[in-house]
């Protein structure tokens, strides 16, 4: 055997045993990931007395759905469920519809503070909440002070909307800006040769080209403006309208938890977000990967 072949040999060893060791950290990784997932979906088909009689870790006696149904019943789905899409819908257009804009300007257009307003965009979405929220809490019951109308931002939905899009167009701004940058300019070049005004090239020429860098950040700013609860807590005070996650409480007992019917109520209320990245799970993946492939 010549020595090319041994070294060649030795080389496909060596990469079979980095091959392995990366699987098992893949694995061993996926499998803490998805463990509390896991053992939240079998907790939540568990009687609560099951788990009393034989213990946490026992293999059940009984398994139903009766903690979703008295979880659907305590929870009041039907009012909090609608008040987390009263929010996060608006919530989610505004932002992608601001952030396109922002980032369309700051990437087609040159000017004197185009980057400047760029990292501007991009270092207020760094902000911490703790260091915004009481600043927020006041301009909002001034401004309804100023309007004569104390209601008119705070414990209201327009406010809770208003903070979410402040919060979240920076980073939308910031991928939508680095998707842009890999259209041809010529693209841009050739809408205004064609007499395109400034409108027109954003909406139907550089828009469309954006769907699937849309569609990735929509699933993202679903989740995270749907899952959200401490702006809803500070900037709601009737409970009434607060979102899906404060439905949650409604689960706790006085003095005793049931946490089989919290993780029932935990499982529903983050359904409609599974739901929605299933649905769209081809073009939230097209929007991660085809930035980096277009040349």
């Amino acid at each position: 055997m010549s020595m090319g072949m041994v070294q060649d040999e030795k080389y496909r060893n060596n990469q079979k045993r980095k091959d392995g060791f990366i699987s098992l950290f893949i694995g061993i990784f996926a499998f803490v990931w998805i463990f509390p997932i896991l053992w939240t979906v079998f907790t939540s088909l568990r009687p609560y007395n099951d788990v009393i009689s034989y213990g946490i870790f026992s293999w059940p006696r009984h398994i139903n759905f009766n903690n979703y149904i008295n979880a659907v019943k305590e929870m009041h789905i039907g009012i909090y469920l609608t008040n987390s899409l009263i929010v996060t819908i608006p919530s989610v257009i505004l932002t992608l519809f601001f952030g396109s804009l922002i980032a369309f300007v700051v990437t087609r257009y040159q000017f004197k503070f185009n980057l400047w307003l760029l990292l501007l965009f991009t270092a207020g979405n760094m902000l911490p909440i703790v260091l915004t929220y009481i600043p927020v809490f006041w301009m909002f019951l001034w401004v309804g002070d100023l309007f004569g109308n104390r209601n008119m931002l705070y414990n209201n939905y327009a406010g809770l909307i208003l903070v979410h899009v402040g919060f979240q167009v920076g980073f939308a701004t910031f991928v939508l800006s680095s998707y842009m940058k890999t259209i041809p300019k010529e693209i841009s070049e050739s809408a205004k040769i064609d007499g395109a005004n400034v409108f027109r090239h954003y909406w139907n020429v550089i828009l469309p080209l954006l769907r699937p860098a849309l569609a990735a950040l929509s699933v993202l700013m679903s989740t995270w403006i749907y899952n959200e609860f401490f702006w809803a807590l500070v900037l709601m005070s009737d409970d009434s309208k607060r979102p899906i996650t404060s439905a949650l409480r409604r689960l706790q007992g006085q003095y005793v938890t049931d946490f089989n019917l919290l993780a029932a109520g935990a499982i529903i209320a983050a359904s409609p977000t599974v739901i929605l990245f299933f649905v769209l799970r081809k073009q939230f993946i097209a929007g991660l990967t085809l930035g980096s492939t277009k040349g």
